[in-house]
C-alpha cells in the first residue's frame, strides 16, 4: 500500500465511508435492500466528489457473493475483484478517450452475453457526456429495451452536455461538493492513521484550496507532505502552492482604499518574488472582498459581531461605501477573466489594481462620450 497515493489509498470501499453525499448513499441502499434496480443510473458532479466510487460500490452491492445488498462483505472475490478492478463482469469505460461509435458497438456487442461470475453485466462509463453523437444514438438503443442481466452506470462532470433522452431513462443522482467542514474531519482521520503532523489551521487551507474535491485535498495534502517531510503548515502550503497569505490580500486592499499606490506596488513586488501564482492572487483578493460585504451586512449582528475578523474592521472602516465594494469586486473579477490576454500575467494584474485604485470605470467614459455628442 505504499505505493499508493493518498487519493487511492483512502478511496472509500463501503457506503459508510462516503462523506457528504448522504442523500444519494440513501438512495441506493434502499434500491440495494429491496432489491429494486432500475437498468442505468447517472452520477453526475464536480471531480473529486465521488461519482466513480459510489458507482464501484454499487457494483460490489449488486455482485456481491452473499447476494444482491447494501452492505457488501469486501471479502469475496468478486468484491476484491472490483475493488483491484479486474472484475470480469464489471467493464469501465473512459468515454473521454473511447468516444467513437465503434468503441460503443464493441461494448454493446460485448453486452449480449450473460455475465461469468455475478449476477448482472455492469458497464461503468465515465465522462460520458464525452461521447459522439452517433455513439448516444447507439446507446440509447439499448437503453431502451434493455436485458435484464445489463445495468449501466454513467458518470459525468457535465451533464448538461447529455441528450435529454439519456437523461430520461436513468436514475440521474447529483452529487454535491463537499463542505469544508467535512473535508476538515476527513483530512484529520487521515492524518491521525498517517502520522503527518498538522494543525487545525493547515487542514482549513487545503479544504478551501480544494474547491469541495476530497481528491484535490489529498492531493495537495501528498504534495506538501512529501515537501514537508510528514509535517503539514499553514506556511508551507502557502510556500508549495503559490497562494498569498490572508495578510497580503489584506495589505493590497488596505493600500486601495486608502490610495497608496506605492504601497501597493510593493505589495505585488514582494509577491512575485515569492510565488508570482497571479491568478491565485486576484482570487484572494475576490475571496477577501467578499468577507468583507458580508461583514457589512452582519456588522450589526451581534450573534456574528465576535466572529468578523480584525481585519475584516479595519476595512469597514476605511471603505464606508457598499458600491465601492461591489466597484472592487467586479474590477478585479473582470481582471481575472482577462488576465491571459494581458502581455504578461503580472502586467494584467498590475492594470488590474491600479483601475481598482483609481475607481476608473470604463462605462462612465462611455456615457461621457456619448453625452457630450
Amino acid at each position: 500500500m505504499k505505493d499508493l497515493t493518498l487519493a487511492r489509498k483512502w478511496r472509500p470501499i463501503s457506503f459508510q465511508d462516503i462523506s457528504g453525499q448522504e442523500h444519494v448513499i440513501e438512495s441506493l441502499s434502499y434500491c440495494l435492500h429491496e432489491g429494486k434496480l432500475h437498468h442505468t443510473y447517472l452520477f453526475s458532479g464536480s471531480h473529486g466528489v465521488g461519482k466513480t466510487t459510489i458507482a464501484r460500490i454499487f457494483s460490489k452491492g449488486m455482485s456481491c457473493k452473499s447476494g444482491i445488498t447494501d452492505h457488501p462483505c469486501n471479502r469475496c472475490d468478486n468484491c476484491t475483484e472490483i475493488q483491484n478492478g479486474s472484475f470480469i463482469d464489471l467493464i469501465e469505460v473512459d468515454a473521454a478517450s473511447k468516444s467513437k461509435i465503434e468503441h460503443i458497438k464493441e461494448i454493446l456487442d460485448n453486452s449480449e452475453y450473460l455475465p461469468a461470475k455475478g449476477k448482472f453485466k455492469i458497464f461503468l462509463i465515465d465522462e460520458v457526456h464525452m461521447l459522439s453523437r452517433y455513439s448516444f444514438n447507439a446507446l440509447l438503443k439499448k437503453l431502451e429495451e434493455p436485458p435484464e442481466h445489463i445495468k449501466f452506470l454513467l458518470a459525468t462532470t457535465n451533464p448538461e452536455k447529455l441528450p435529454s433522452t439519456i437523461i430520461s431513462r436513468c436514475l440521474h443522482f447529483q452529487l454535491n461538493i463537499l463542505s469544508e467542514e467535512k473535508i476538515c474531519d476527513r483530512l484529520e482521520r487521515i492524518f491521525l492513521c498517517e502520522n503527518v503532523q498538522n494543525d487545525l489551521s493547515s487542514r482549513k487551507l487545503i479544504a478551501r484550496l480544494s474547491g469541495g474535491s476530497l481528491r484535490d485535498a489529498l492531493n495537495i495534502s501528498e504534495q506538501v507532505i512529501s515537501v514537508g517531510k510528514g509535517k503539514i503548515s499553514k506556511d508551507l502550503i502557502i510556500d508549495i502552492i503559490g497562494i498569498p497569505d490572508e495578510d497580503c490580500s489584506f495589505q493590497i486592499m488596505k493600500s486601495i482604499a486608502q490610495n497608496d499606490f506605492k504601497k501597493m506596488m510593493s505589495i505585488v513586488e514582494e509577491f512575485s518574488k515569492r510565488s508570482g501564482n497571479w491568478d491565485k492572487l486576484l482570487s484572494s483578493l475576490l475571496n477577501f472582498i467578499h468577507e468583507i460585504i458580508i461583514a457589512k451586512f452582519l456588522q450589526n449582528d451581534r450573534a456574528h459581531y465576535k466572529e468578523i475578523h480584525k481585519n475584516i474592521w479595519i476595512m469597514l472602516n476605511l471603505i464606508k461605501s457598499t458600491e465601492d465594494l461591489y466597484f472592487y469586486y467586479h474590477t478585479i473579477l473582470s481582471g481575472r477573466k482577462n488576465i491571459s490576454f494581458s502581455p504578461t500575467r503580472r502586467i494584467g494584474v498590475e492594470v488590474t489594481l491600479c483601475k481598482a485604485i483609481t475607481k476608473f470605470n470604463f462605462s462612465d467614459v462611455s456615457n461621457k462620450s456619448k453625452s457630450s455628442t
